[in-house]
């Protein structure tokens, strides 16, 4: 269930971007009265779940779920349609139009999906606001898996700034890390400042790491749920009680008793708790799997969580920096993949790795926050300058506009195939990845 719902979700996030996307270059083709032949959801290779004409335009349903299309009369695109280039050109036709009109139905969809991120952020920032952990919240410390330790942090460590720039949101210092290629962390380790080198070639690691949690914050351990029939409930725990030790080792940390519980898997432990200021100590069993049936309060019961309210008026300069961060972000995690320490082209991931971002249950909040970044990072792949892209056609107007000359169609031709040779080499690398990561690499 969990899987189908996070496919339903990429499905439909997919789909409301591919609308958009094309909507930007059928618009702007209408305007400027240029015919649209089709407008497609999902690619309909042989046959369309279903198709209707509406004044001249067929609009339909593909049944394969890779994008979507529009076709443009007299525009070489990945349909091609020869036979109708050597016709004459007509008036309504797109190689007819002007070399400036022209460009601006190629960066329709771009436009548009900018345009899209910008009114979701305005959306979301008006009805939820904002609301975060801040870095300088994190009061008891952070909690580090192993390839943190390697990096040179340690458990306890209060984080106080990225390569000397304060980072205001907690869950953004691995992104800070990794995007702007950082070279130290500056924390406080037992009260004292500290400057950590990180190790070159350590943030190849990171970005190949599978641990998005690999830096958490730390906190106490008080009881916030106790499950019916577990070893915690036949010992007489209650809700709120703080656990502070296991036999005669002091657990102060949630991290702490998680790592020192499981040495006692299937025994008798001597739980020591505080309870209404008075320390006990109870006789607990520990099940097989090394738990013992109780859940933590909810964070917010021990941090100050950051809470920022928009009015719509308000939204709209927040969500359009929001945007523009966003865009600039996404551009800065592309230049990793040319990066010879990062590496970063080794992770790339196709459908799986999208899919596998969207949450296990159905949360409207977190699906528009991710449609709001697909939509972002769809604007900035479509303008990269590759033929069959609409970056390439761009690319070309531009040419055309500073050269006052038009490629030949057969050039545009070659180059057409030569980008749609190009992107399904990089669909099968990023998908291949995603193959091999999920299915025999551990």
């Amino acid at each position: 269930m969990d899987i189908l719902i996070k496919v339903l979700q990429l499905l439909l996030s997919l789909s409301i971007l591919v609308i958009f996307h094309e909507f930007g270059h059928f618009i702007a083709a209408k305007i400027f009265k240029t015919r649209v032949e089709r407008f497609y959801l999902f690619f309909n290779p042989w046959f369309s779940l279903f198709k209707f004409n509406y004044k001249g335009t067929e609009y339909g349903l593909g049944w394969l779920p890779l994008g979507g299309y529009v076709k443009i009369s007299g525009m070489i695109d990945e349909s091609m349609d020869r036979e109708a280039m050597k016709k004459p050109p007509q008036p309504w036709e797109f190689r007819s139009k002007p070399a400036w009109q022209r460009l601006i139905i190629m960066l329709g969809g771009v436009i548009v999906n900018v345009i899209l991120a910008v009114f979701i952020y305005i959306f979301m920032l008006t009805l939820w606001g904002e609301q975060y952990l801040p870095t300088s919240e994190v009061k008891y410390g952070i909690t580090v898996d192993s390839l943190a330790y390697e990096m040179g942090l340690r458990n306890g460590d209060k984080i106080v700034s990225v390569d000397g720039r304060e980072v205001e949101v907690f869950h953004k210092v691995p992104a800070e890390l990794i995007i702007e290629e950082a070279k130290t962390i500056q924390v406080t380790r037992d009260g004292k400042p500290l400057n950590i080198k990180i190790p070159s070639g350590f943030l190849n690691k990171l970005v190949h790491h599978r641990n998005p949690d690999f830096i958490n914050f730390r906190y106490p351990f008080h009881i916030g749920k106790i499950m019916k029939g577990s070893p915690a409930e036949k010992a007489g725990l209650e809700v709120d009680d703080k656990i502070i030790g296991i036999n005669d080792k002091e657990t102060l940390f949630f991290d702490e008793f998680r790592d020192e519980i499981v040495n006692y898997k299937d025994k008798e432990i001597n739980l020591v708790i505080i309870r209404n200021e008075d320390t006990l100590t109870e006789l607990v069993s520990v099940s097989p799997e090394g738990t013992i049936g109780v859940a933590t309060r909810n964070i917010n019961n021990y941090f100050n969580l950051k809470e920022k309210k928009y009015s719509f008026f308000a939204a709209i300069p927040a969500g359009t920096i929001k945007t523009y961060k966003g865009v600039e972000n996404y551009l800065k995690q592309l230049k990793l993949l040319f990066s010879s320490e990062v590496k970063a082209y080794e992770s790339v991931g196709g459908f799986i790795t999208i899919g596998s971002i969207f949450p296990s249950t159905w949360d409207w909040r977190a699906f528009w926050s991710l449609t709001a970044f697909l939509s972002i990072m769809l604007a900035v792949l479509n303008i990269l300058p590759i033929p069959a892209l609409d970056g390439g056609h761009v690319m070309f107007l531009l040419y055309e506009i500073i050269a006052r000359r038009k490629p030949s169609d057969k050039f545009l031709e070659y180059a057409q195939v030569a980008g749609m040779v190009i992107l399904f080499g990089l669909l099968i690398f990023a998908n291949g990845n995603d193959i091999i990561r999920y299915f025999f690499t551990k």
